[in-house]
């Protein structure tokens, strides 16, 4: 079986002809113009794919993790970069998961229309990065409301997200009994709050990826934004993670699949001293390597996101899933740009631009030296390293 072309056939076939739609010259253009593709996002949400996770009461696909992994998959396969729009899938799990009925019944079939996209998620901070416990946003309760103050970084998609999700501390950290409680995720009006209480800085990137600094000060929510219970938010927000990580890994899975078909094409078509370059081992090895590499993380992918969908622990499949998928497409990548020679810097082949968006997952969301920690830990049995 090859998991990357025989699961969900029909859905890969869907996606596909969406993603014809927006060729090589669409890409092109977007990334030399730094650009958010609009048009690309605003068929997904057309033709459902947006609001692929939401259940059809509420007027999405509900379809589940997996096949959204498959649409992702199918995003990055097709040449697009799936960095665009996969916040929506991560982030529609803590709503979807702990929100409240009230919350769904108000939310959930505005982001199904498209009238909202829930698309940024407000986590990292400056000072903590991958060490969530340690954020120093706070969220104080005054009446009916919580006023926030601190300060997020990398929080991508805000400028094209009427949503975000928000983790703020809500208990002092010296007067929890562990750094993970006193933690809550608030839905906030991201909208509305820039310019009162949310200053939204853009950063400068490697890759067309739209991020942000954003600064909190005395940012009101409504207390009825409040997702869960109050203290609870970090075990929640994992929910949100182990999500994040196993889409990224189907977009890497992508992304592989893509380096390799298009360094097979070329070193079947490029003729040097009277032969294709494909004939030669030592290009033809590399290239098959990076196929095997990329179809054993396909199975993690698979195997992660199927112990999601069944609500069962999946942290360190997640993760494994994630390094997995981004190393051998970031090890595909380098095949693909050394077989194409100095062509793979031309701009028109495509290979460098996605040779710099594949570089990105092996340190967001979280960085390999994170992830291999935590299984020395929590699956090894390994005293704690940091």
């Amino acid at each position: 079986m090859n998991p990357g072309r025989d699961n969900h056939p029909e859905l890969r076939d869907a996606v596909r002809a969406l993603c014809a739609q927006f060729g090589s010259d669409y890409w092109q253009k977007t990334d030399e113009a730094r650009a958010y593709p609009e048009a690309f996002v605003e068929a997904l949400t057309k033709a459902g794919w947006m609001s692929a996770l939401i259940p059809e009461e509420y007027g999405g696909s509900g379809l589940s993790l997996t096949e959204a992994t498959v649409i992702m998959e199918e995003i990055t396969r097709s040449g697009g970069n799936a960095g665009c729009c996969h916040g929506q899938m991560y982030n529609m799990n803590t709503l979807l998961r702990h929100g409240s009925d009230a919350q769904k019944t108000k939310y959930l079939p505005r982001i199904a229309s498209g009238e909202l996209r829930l698309q940024a998620m407000g986590v990292t901070e400056p000072g903590a990065g991958t060490d969530t416990t340690s954020i120093k946003t706070t969220a104080v309760r005054s009446g009916d409301r919580y006023v926030v103050n601190g300060q997020k970084v990398w929080t991508s998609r805000l400028q094209h997200s009427e949503l975000m999700i928000l983790l703020a501390r809500t208990t002092p950290l010296a007067e929890v009994k562990k750094k993970s409680d006193g933690m809550s995720i608030f839905l906030v009006d991201a909208k509305g709050a820039i310019g009162r209480g949310l200053d939204v800085r853009p950063i400068r990137n490697m890759v067309n990826h739209e991020t942000n600094s954003v600064f909190i000060d005395n940012l009101e929510i409504p207390a009825e934004n409040l997702i869960g219970e109050e203290g609870k938010g970090f075990r929640y927000i994992l929910d949100g993670l182990n999500a994040e990580r196993i889409l990224i890994a189907a977009e890497c899975i992508g992304d592989g699949y893509w380096f390799v078909e298009r360094a097979t094409k070329y070193a079947g078509e490029r003729v040097v001293f009277g032969r294709p370059i494909g004939q030669n081992q030592g290009v033809q090895f590399p290239i098959a390597e990076s196929y095997m590499e990329i179809e054993a993380a396909n199975l993690m992918r698979y195997k992660a996101a199927a112990l999601f969908d069944e609500h069962r622990p999946c942290g360190a499949e997640a993760n494994m899933a994630k390094h997995l998928a981004a190393k051998a497409s970031w090890e595909a990548g380098n095949v693909c740009l050394q077989t194409h020679g100095g062509f793979g810097f031309a701009a028109e082949y495509d290979v460098e631009r996605k040779f710099r968006e594949s570089r990105l997952y092996l340190v967001a969301p979280i960085s390999t030296n994170l992830i291999l920690a935590y299984l020395a830990e929590h699956v090894l049995g390994l005293p704690r390293s940091f």
